[in-house]
């Protein structure tokens, strides 16, 4: 099992980050004090479950948690700066802060770096999550100790649900578009005007009429879908609104 920190001070170590074409070393003391803080760990930049769930989804709920108290978001990995620069292009998250603990400095201190050597990553993180405030551990939410990278409860959800349990979740949104089409245009300015954000995928680009046929019943474009429910095209995206 490992060792559940909440209650102590969070341990004090140097990140030597590079931004701007310039080093820059950034003590833990300069990210933690007189701050609420969330981090969350995880074994890899690029590696498939911290890209495709774990980093995407505190992105999005970034808004939610900063409207409940939280200041900043911090992602933190065994990687070096270059690598979580660039994948943090790649995620498009700029709602949150890539931290690289390359040396395992502080993953270390926090008695959750461990061995993956089978699989020829070296030392790495174990995933977790934590609440800090002003550099005390408030609450740890620990990944079971147990064969694999499980992720169960480090999520940005279990988070939420710890700081404001009541609060209300940003709509998932997608459409379904084509480039050229002026009824995904109306669709997309009506889910701005709502204040809605949304990711679309492009036909030819990031589906084909296959796709949209399997998915939807139909290959008139847009069609969009929130929160797993297809609402239709734009005309249905209005009549969803009036309600």
């Amino acid at each position: 099992m490992f060792e559940n920190k909440e209650g102590q001070q969070i341990p004090e170590v140097t990140f030597h980050t590079y931004h701007n074409n310039a080093w820059e070393d950034v003590k833990s003391s300069d990210l933690f004090s007189g701050k609420t803080v969330v981090v969350f760990s995880l074994p890899g930049a690029y590696t498939p479950t911290c890209s495709s769930a774990h980093v995407p989804r505190f992105n999005q709920l970034s808004s939610t948690l900063r409207a409940n108290g939280v200041d900043d978001i911090i992602c933190m990995s065994v990687n070096d700066t270059f690598v979580m620069n660039e994948w943090s292009k790649v995620q498009n998250a700029d709602n949150i802060r890539f931290i690289p603990d390359g040396n395992g400095d502080f993953t270390e201190a926090m008695g959750l770096l461990v061995d993956k050597e089978d699989l020829g990553f070296g030392k790495r993180s174990w995933r977790y999550s934590m609440l800090v405030k002003d550099g005390i551990i408030d609450k740890m939410f620990i990944e079971p100790n147990k064969p694999g990278d499980p992720f169960e409860v480090s999520d940005a959800d279990t988070m939420l649900d710890y700081i404001a349990p009541d609060a209300d979740r940003p709509l998932s949104v997608s459409i379904f578009s084509r480039s050229g089409c002026p009824y995904c245009a109306k669709a997309k300015a009506r889910l701005a005007q709502e204040g809605l954000e949304y990711e679309e995928l492009v036909m030819g680009r990031d589906y084909t009429d296959r796709t949209l046929r399997a998915i939807s019943g139909t290959s008139s474009v847009p069609q969009i879908f929130i929160d797993g429910d297809l609402v239709g095209g734009s005309t249905d995206l209005d009549a969803w609104f009036d309600k």
